[in-house]
């Protein structure tokens, strides 16, 4: 039977569990494991057939470096393999994610457009919330058509640190 492997690493943001079913990272979850494992065995069950997890810092330990190093100011992208489990509609909304460059910021609409579903504004926003890795799949870098700082798993301060870390200019995205 398949077990989920984590580690939990402390962060300028808060706690942070990293989660993987192989060699991929497949999770980044705001919190400590103890008070998040009830949510993590309810996605795991339903993307990997598992509720079983275990300690195993040794498997992420490169995720954890390039976590470190991107707080630092020390790396603009990540080079970690992922497994991005979600329907279609979901990966195709992360995979765009991706692609915002670090330091600039873009609406849902803007999102929308580049996987041809202009009209699919709350549907991004939905997608986006169901992000299951924050940070290296950069949702935080999704604002308002306003230019203002919405909805964020790990709260709007957390979005508001990680685009000032990137040098984003917080008052113009207001």
């Amino acid at each position: 039977m398949l077990c989920m492997r984590y580690t939990e690493i402390d962060s300028p943001i808060g706690p942070l569990v990293l989660g993987t079913a192989g060699s991929a990272l497949c999770l980044i979850e705001f919190g400590r494991f103890a008070d998040v494992e009830p949510k993590l065995q309810q996605w795991s069950q339903r993307w990997f057939k598992t509720r079983e997890w275990r300690s195993d810092h040794a498997a992420l330990r490169n995720v954890e470096e390039q976590l470190q190093q991107y707080f630092a100011c020390d790396r603009r992208t990540f080079d970690v393999p992922l497994d991005l489990r979600g329907t279609p509609f979901q990966v195709k909304v992360w995979e765009a994610l991706v692609r915002i460059p670090y330091g600039t910021v873009c609406s849902y609409k803007d999102i929308g457009q580049a996987i041809n579903g202009v009209k699919a504004v709350r549907a991004v926003g939905g997608a986006n919330h169901r992000n299951p890795i924050p940070i290296i799949v950069p949702c935080h870098r999704v604002i308002g058509a306003n230019g203002s700082l919405v909805g964020y798993g790990g709260g709007l301060n957390v979005k508001a640190y990680l685009l000032q870390t990137e040098g984003c200019e917080i008052s113009s995205a207001r």
